[in-house]
């Protein structure tokens, strides 16, 4: 795997219908999808322009009695996901999905930060390079953006493991900080508080468009829920944070075509 340690290599949405999803991202976002070949059971893949961006598939059973929520999950590129999970655990994370392999893909674990946000490691089976997150590249994701309880304690895990540094910071008034994660020098992300009352803490991300207003229409139009936005952000780019019909949060980045109103 070409990937850095701490790169985001691959995304993943857990979802109660997957039929219906690959029609709403297919009208919101562009993506075209397929059954991913050799998967022993009904795994997809949302792929723009050729080049796959992300999998999808129905929400696995619950260890637990309540059912897993549909929401988008990340993949953290590491060197050794053996090594990975026991580093992760010893800094409090929890084990969710054992180190497991994919022939011809690579191995990966499933785990939960200490204040219980989940995520991927994977050390891909191929030496390419996964483009899944590429800012410049419309339905790529651009932005990976983590709401948690515990802002400090949540940068000093995440740096701690994956090589991430901390960046410039926007004040966010009563909410605090809006911190940057900087990774192989570029800006990745962000960390900040979750709103009280708000959703639990989440990494969102947040995918790109061509138009953030054509997008928007669409969210609504094909029985998503737009939570936030369309809002300017610095860099003159708008973003919207929305749900789709089953429930999962995301993000749409993407210029303002038509002028607000028009």
């Amino acid at each position: 795997m070409a990937n850095q340690h701490g790169d985001f290599v691959w995304y993943e949405l857990l979802t109660t219908d997957a039929d219906a999803a690959a029609r709403f991202y297919g009208a919101v976002v562009g993506w075209r999808n397929r059954r991913a070949e050799g998967s022993e059971f009904d795994y997809r893949l949302f792929d723009m322009n050729g080049a796959d961006v992300a999998g999808f598939m129905t929400c696995p059973p619950s260890a637990g009695d309540a059912p897993m929520r549909p929401r988008w999950l990340g993949y953290i590129g590491v060197r050794d996901v053996d090594a990975a999970v026991l580093d992760i655990v010893r800094a409090g994370g929890v084990e969710h999905m054992p180190p497991t392999d994919i022939p011809g893909v690579g191995r990966f674990a499933m785990l939960a930060d200490p204040q219980g946000v989940l995520f991927y490691v994977m050390r891909g089976a191929m030496e390419g390079t996964s483009t899944s997150f590429a800012q410049t590249k419309p339905g790529h994701c651009h932005w990976n953006e983590l709401a948690a309880s515990d802002q400090s304690a949540a940068l000093a895990f995440y740096t701690g493991l994956f090589g991430w540094e901390k960046g410039d910071a926007m004040p966010m008034g009563a909410m605090g900080d809006y911190r940057f994660i900087e990774h192989g020098g570029q800006t990745i992300g962000a960390v900040m508080n979750r709103m009280e009352g708000g959703p639990p803490p989440a990494w969102t991300f947040y995918f790109g468009v061509e138009d953030i207003d054509a997008a928007a229409q669409a969210v609504s139009g094909n029985g998503g829920t737009i939570h936030y936005g369309p809002a300017e952000v610095p860099g003159g780019i708008h973003i919207i944070v929305a749900s789709d019909p089953q429930g999962a949060m995301f993000g749409l980045v993407g210029p303002r075509r038509t002028p607000a109103g028009e």
